[in-house]
Formats: C-alpha cells, structure tokens, sequence
C-alpha cells in the first residue's frame, strides 16, 4: 500500500474513529491485502519500515485492529480489511496499579493506547514464554498486550507469595506469575 493509499484508508477511518468503540464484531468486509504495517514486540509500529510517529494514528489504527481465527491480525473498517504483521502482541501495557472498585482491588492497566482496562476473567493475565514467562492480557477482538518491563516489575512488586508460587490477585480472580 502506497502512502497515498495510507493517507485515503486513514480518512475512512476518521469518520469512525469517534465511536468510543467500534463494533468489529459487526463489521465483516472482505479482504481487501495486505498492508506493510508492521507491530514490533516492544509495541511499535511500522508503515514502510518507517515508524509511525503520529500517536493518534497509532491509537485510531489500534482502535479497528482484531485478531481472527486464522491467527493473523486485520484493521477492520465497515468496508475494507487489510492484513497487517504482528510480531508478537499487538499492544503493551505501560503501567499498573490496584484500584478500588466495589470494595475489591481491581489491577488496572494502562495500555500504550491509553485505554485502561481491568484485569478480570474477560481479561485475564497470562505469561509468556517467547520472552521469558512475563505478563500479558487477553483483550478484546482477540487481541493481547504484553507488559513492558517497568510494568512487568511494578506487578511483580505488587504479587503475593502463596504456596509454592507468587500469584496476583484482582477482584476474585486469582493469576499465577510463577
């Protein structure tokens, strides 16, 4: 895809970009290519092999980004779906911290597309083994977000030994990090 051609599918993409959330779920265009967009593990992201420099560009981008079935990632718009490379999890998480919420410690983190989302069974902690059994969560759309290695240690600070393990509790839910 030409920068031309990037420019043209950001102004589509503009004209959704002011829901809160796009429903993806709805949207099902047929595959329009393969665009040279490519996600670094520590979160960057490339057109070109140059690096997006536009944050917002990034966060619209991100914002109509799914995970299919078939594995690979698509930005999604009510009319085009373009394939994109994903080299390990699309998103990172940039910071942690507990917050209170119905009288219950809620791990909430913050992602580097400033949405802030709460670790819970729909988006539970895992670890990954491809860079050393840390910390990623599940996402919507099929997607994930690796903690960076500030977070990574903020978390760590944050867990509980218990048994044989070290474990982090949020709300009811309990994630082991061993």
């Amino acid at each position: 895809m030409t920068d031309d051609k990037l420019e043209s599918f950001e102004k589509k993409l503009r004209e959704v970009r002011d829901i809160p959330k796009p429903p993806l779920h709805l949207w099902n265009p047929p595959l329009s290519g393969d665009i040279p967009i490519f996600i670094r593990a520590d979160g960057v992201w490339f057109h070109d092999g140059g690096e997006i420099r536009r944050e917002a560009l990034v966060r619209l981008f991100a914002s109509i980004l799914r995970r299919e079935e078939d594995g690979d990632y698509y930005l999604v718009t009510p009319v085009e779906k373009w394939r994109i490379s994903v080299e390990l999890h699309p998103l990172v998480v940039t910071d942690a911290e507990f917050r209170e919420q119905n009288g219950e410690q809620v791990l909430c983190c913050a992602l580097n597309t400033g949405e802030i989302v709460d670790v819970s069974e729909s988006h539970p902690l895992f670890l990954e083994p491809a860079v050393g059994n840390i910390a990623a969560v599940r996402l919507e759309h099929g997607l994930s977000a690796l903690f960076a290695r500030p977070a990574w240690y903020r978390l760590v600070d944050m867990a509980l030994e218990q048994g044989d393990g070290t474990v982090l509790r949020s709300g009811k839910m309990t994630f082991p990090l061993t």
